[in-house]
């Protein structure tokens, strides 16, 4: 089940590591979607460690595996690749760093599971740039010199597969600022980085064994996006779970109590503030302000334009997921 090996590489050197390319210019993007499922990718290194808070193993193991199903672009994913040349050239403005295309698909050499599809090289020094955009949501994710894990683990693993011992990451917060920071190598980090992709790709992929369960909101959205429909009047017996979900009745009854318990809390500072807005303490600022909210009245525009309700209803196919004692 796993992917199927991509001939047409040459062989490179640069550092201590190496490296084999293939060039990636005027290729079809169904080629180069095919191409990347040959191996790990940088976008995929977050979603493999479980630090990406928008994808999972799961949707990994699906990819490599040819098992996804088709996605169409989203408006977000069509700017980031619009506005790349974009944060490339305001990078140059910030840093007076030339940066130039690669045009080629990197695989590691030592490890043929990784590879690498940059977005720039820096002319005049073996470093490359990796071009973020990020809306005015995401913006604490950059602040007092931070970057976001999973992008922080996609440069990580560039640097692995090139051997190249600094990489840049630049981002257009959208309508607010421009930033970069320089990433160094870490050689703790890439190993363990190596390690975590050699488990995921020999234990996962090439065996065709999903990925186990990682608790993740991530990992659950995955599962109802490759399983979306169940076949109606099936069942199967429940062989192995009863000790587990008797574990999960009993968290369910320690989240309430401890629910309860943080509700408590909360009161008593209601009835503390009462008609105050603020209270402010040397640790804690608590509001309690007054908010408007506009809400559809559905109840009522279905019982006096019923013809106007049914007119804008849209109707979804999910699956609900749940548990009752026998």
């Amino acid at each position: 089940m796993g992917p199927k090996a991509m001939t047409g590489f040459s062989c490179e050197r640069t550092g201590v590591r190496m490296y084999q390319t293939i060039s990636t210019k005027n290729m079809s993007r169904e080629d180069w979607l095919s191409l990347r499922r040959t191996g790990i990718g940088g976008s995929d290194a977050g979603a493999i460690c479980g630090l990406n808070p928008y994808s999972s193993p799961l949707d990994v193991y699906f990819n490599k595996t040819g098992e996804a199903p088709e996605t169409e672009d989203n408006e977000a994913m069509r700017q980031g690749r619009d506005l790349e040349e974009y944060v490339a050239k305001r990078f140059t403005e910030k840093t007076g760093l030339k940066v130039r295309r690669s045009n080629q698909m990197y695989r590691s050499a030592e490890h043929p599971f990784m590879i690498a599809d940059v977005d720039r090289l820096i002319i005049g020094e073996d470093a490359g740039l990796e071009c973020k955009t990020a809306n005015a949501f995401g913006a604490d994710q950059w602040k007092d010199g931070q970057i976001p894990v999973h992008y922080l683990l996609q440069c990580l693993h560039y640097m692995a597969v090139t051997g190249k011992k600094t990489w840049y990451i630049a981002v257009v917060i959208l309508g607010m600022d421009f930033q970069y920071r320089k990433i160094v190598w870490g050689e703790k980090l890439i190993s363990n980085l190596i390690g975590i992709e050699e488990h995921f790709w020999n234990c996962y992929v090439t065996r065709g064994q999903m990925p186990e369960p990682d608790g993740t909101g991530a990992y659950t959205k995955a599962l109802g996006a490759y399983f979306p429909i169940a076949k109606k009047g099936t069942k199967i017996p429940l062989i192995g779970f009863d000790e587990k979900l008797s574990r999960r009745d009993a968290i369910l009854e320690e989240m309430k109590a401890l629910e309860t318990e943080k509700s408590r809390i909360e009161q008593e500072v209601r009835c503390y503030m009462e008609r105050n807005e603020a209270a402010i303490s040397e640790r804690y600022r608590v509001s309690w302000p007054n908010i408007e909210i506009n809400r559809l009245d559905t109840k009522r525009l279905r019982a006096e334009q019923p013809e106007v309700y049914q007119q804008f209803l849209k109707k979804t196919t999910s699956r609900r997921f749940e548990i009752t004692a026998a």
